[in-house]
C-alpha cells in the first residue's frame, strides 16, 4: 500500500504521527469507452465554452456560480484557507460506539505509526479500548474539511469519515404514517422465517458474480483470438489519443472552406488531384488546358500531336465529340470536365 496523506493526532497534550492509507479498493474489472466500428479509444476534452481551446490541468480553476454570478476561485486561494491545508486530526470528543449511525459512515482509511517510537499510537488505541468508545475527530484530506470516527480494528487505529448532519436525507415517506395491522401469527411465522435463516456473517462467503462472470467473458474472448493488438491495429493514432492532442472538427472544416474560396475553379481541382500541372495559368487557358486534358485522356488511341496544339475552338469540340465513347471507356473522365466547364 502506498500512503496517500501524512499528518498527527492531536490527543490532548499527546501529539501522534501517522500515515494515512486507504483501507478499501474498488475490486470491479476497468472498463472503457470505445467505437463500436473500430475499436477506437474515446476521450474526453476539458474544452473551454468561451475560447473553444483545450485546456490543460494546470490551468483550471475552482468556481461558484449563484443568481447568475460566478465567482472564481485559485488554488492559492483555497490553500489558504487554514483548515484545508491542515495536518491535523483533532480528537474532539469520545462517544459510545452504538452512538454513531451507520449510515454515517463514509469511507475507511488504516493510520500507520509515523514515529521512531509507537508508545503515543498504542496509547491512544489502549484508552479507547479500556473505554469502549470512539473518537470522533476534524480533519482536512483533499481539500476537503471532515468529520470522522476512531475506531480499533485488529490492533490498527481505523479513520472513518463521516457525512455531516445535513447531508444525511430526512426519511418522509407518508405510506409508511398509515396505519397497518399485523396479526400475532404472522410475527410468529416471520419471527421463525429469521430463526431458519439466522447465521453468524462471515464476509469471504459473499462472491460478486457479476464480475466472475464478467472475467469469465473477457478471457474466453481472449482465448478464441477476438482481441486487438492496441498498438498494432491503431500505432500512431493511438498514442496521439492519448497525448490528448485530438483534431478540432469545426477549424478543420473552417480551413477547407477557406482553401476552396481562395483557390477558384482551377484549384479546386488541383485539391481533388485532377489538375494539369498548368492549372496556375489565367482562367481563360487554364479552362483550355482542363478541357485539351480531358479530351487527350478520352481520346488518347486516335489524338496525334497537331490536335494537342490545335485551337480553342477545336479542343474544346474535341471532348464533345468524345464523349459517348468517354463514358464507356473511362466513366471518371467525364465528371472532371463537365464540372470544370460548369464553374468556367
Amino acid at each position: 500500500m502506498r500512503a496517500i496523506w501524512k499528518g498527527a493526532i492531536a490527543f490532548g497534550l499527546v501529539n501522534v504521527p501517522v500515515k494515512v492509507y486507504s483501507a478499501t479498493e474498488d475490486h470491479d474489472i476497468g472498463l472503457h469507452q470505445v467505437h463500436n466500428a473500430d475499436g477506437g479509444r474515446i476521450r474526453y476534452q476539458r474544452r473551454c465554452e468561451v475560447c473553444g481551446e483545450i485546456v490543460d490541468y494546470a490551468d483550471i480553476d475552482k468556481a461558484y456560480e449563484e443568481d447568475g454570478r460566478t465567482v472564481i476561485l485559485t488554488r492559492d486561494e483555497l490553500k489558504s484557507i487554514p483548515a484545508e491545508s491542515s495536518h491535523e486530526i483533532e480528537v474532539v470528543q469520545f462517544v459510545p460506539s452504538e452512538q454513531l449511525d451507520p449510515i454515517m459512515f463514509e469511507k475507511s482509511y488504516y493510520l500507520e505509526p509515523d514515529s521512531k517510537s509507537p508508545k503515543a499510537y498504542v496509547l491512544l488505541r489502549r484508552a479507547l479500548e479500556d473505554t469502549d468508545r470512539v473518537a470522533v475527530v476534524q480533519f482536512a484530506l483533499r481539500e476537503k474539511t471532515r468529520l470522522g470516527a476512531l475506531r480499533i480494528r485488529d490492533d490498527v487505529l481505523v479513520l472513518q469519515s463521516l457525512l455531516w448532519a445535513d447531508e444525511v436525507r430526512e426519511a418522509a415517506f407518508p405510506a409508511l404514517e398509515t396505519a397497518v395491522r399485523i396479526s400475532a401469527q404472522e410475527r410468529e411465522m416471520s419471527a421463525a422465517l429469521v430463526d431458519s435463516m439466522a447465521g453468524d456473517f462471515e464476509p469471504g462467503q459473499f462472491t460478486d458474480d457479476y464480475q466472475v462472470q464478467l472475467r469469465k467473458l473477457i478471457d474466453a474472448k481472449i482465448e478464441q483470438g477476438e482481441s486487438l493488438d492496441t498498438e498494432q491495429t491503431f500505432g500512431a493514432e493511438a498514442a496521439e489519443a492519448g497525448s490528448g492532442e485530438v483534431i478540432d472538427l469545426m477549424e478543420a472544416l473552417k480551413r477547407s472552406l477557406e482553401k476552396k474560396r481562395g483557390g477558384g475553379g482551377a484549384a479546386q481541382a488541383d485539391d481533388e488531384g485532377k489538375a494539369p500541372a498548368k492549372a496556375s495559368r489565367p482562367s481563360a487557358s487554364g479552362r483550355s488546358a482542363a478541357s485539351k486534358g480531358a479530351g487527350a485522356k478520352t481520346t488518347a488511341a486516335r489524338s496525334t500531336a497537331s490536335k494537342a496544339t490545335a485551337s480553342k475552338d477545336s479542343a474544346a469540340k474535341a471532348p464533345a465529340k468524345t464523349a459517348g465513347k468517354a463514358a464507356a471507356t473511362e466513366p471518371v473522365a467525364k465528371e472532371p470536365a463537365k464540372s470544370r466547364r460548369k464553374g468556367a
